[in-house]
């Protein structure tokens, strides 16, 4: 029986390309997301400044997995509806049977999330412990007892920057507000959980942070120049996805739980990928 992995936050960047990593892998995989088909628009998403929704869906995840040879299941979910995140679990083991690895990637991304501290709502508030706190745990526990039964299996948590430490400027300058390093904080101590009460029963879990990646949603966020500007400090997508496999996948990776795994320094320590970065010189 082949092995599956299931990405939450697939239908674009991060999520991605690590459904990409794993069908490269030999895994097949299930992927879930708010956007089955290109062009949909969601309440509280993330768009472009003239309102047009990122690129990117299920569907065409889905193609491209194909594409490797491998089978994928795509699967609407919505982290704000606790009912929508446990169907979708239901209907991956449904199809598969079994999930080996879990990646809780999708986040909510409204454009309420970073607003500083004294214009943040209590609406917010409640989106952001649904979508950060609520949704994976709800995932997790309802994808732990099939890994427990089927002997083990792997849980791997995207965090960030703003989950452990301060800002370094105020948001609205800059920097992150208190719903987004809330909720990240949150996701950061899920891991460590999992690996202290289910590890000697073949549960490993991780917590990476994928640094500023180039993804849609920073483009959206900071556009192409904000891009090009910071490009000396930024991965493409398949730095993180690549770490997110071989965290899955390396057995030496088991003594890199109960930490925070800052993927981009960690890929290049590990040989996981070659240096994408530019020469200094190259730099415009």
């Amino acid at each position: 029986m082949n092995k599956v992995a299931f990405i939450t936050g697939a239908s674009r960047g991060i999520g991605r390309e690590t459904a990409l990593a794993f069908a490269r892998a030999g895994f097949d995989v299930a992927i879930s997301a708010r956007t089955l088909e290109e062009g949909e628009t969601h309440a509280h998403a993330l768009t472009h400044a003239d309102g047009r929704a990122l690129a990117g869906s299920l569907a065409a995840t889905a193609q491209a997995v194909r594409a490797l040879g491998r089978e994928a299941f795509a699967v609407r979910m919505d982290l704000l509806d606790e009912q929508s995140v446990r169907a979708a679990a239901a209907a991956v083991l449904e199809r598969f049977g079994r999930v080996d690895v879990l990646v809780n990637n999708a986040i909510y991304q409204g454009k309420d999330l970073n607003l500083p501290f004294m214009s943040l709502g209590l609406d917010t508030l409640e989106r952001v412990f649904q979508g950060y706190v609520m949704a994976p745990v709800v995932l997790t526990q309802s994808l732990l007892p099939a890994m427990l039964a089927q002997g083990g299996g792997t849980v791997i948590n995207v965090s960030s920057g703003a989950g452990e430490s301060d800002p370094p400027v105020a948001a609205g300058k800059g920097g992150w507000g208190y719903a987004y390093g809330a909720g990240k904080a949150a996701v950061s101590r899920l891991s460590g959980i999992l690996a202290a009460e289910f590890g000697e029963q073949g549960i490993r879990a991780y917590t990476i942070n994928p640094g500023v990646v180039t993804t849609e949603a920073l483009r959206a966020t900071i556009g192409d120049k904000g891009v090009i500007a910071m490009r000396g400090g930024v991965a493409p997508p398949e730095v993180p996805a690549a770490v997110l496999c071989w965290l899955a996948t390396a057995p030496e990776a088991v003594a890199f739980q109960r930490r925070t795994i800052q993927a981009q320094p960690f890929a290049l320590e590990h040989g996981i990928v070659p240096d994408w970065r530019e020469p200094a010189g190259a730099r415009v």
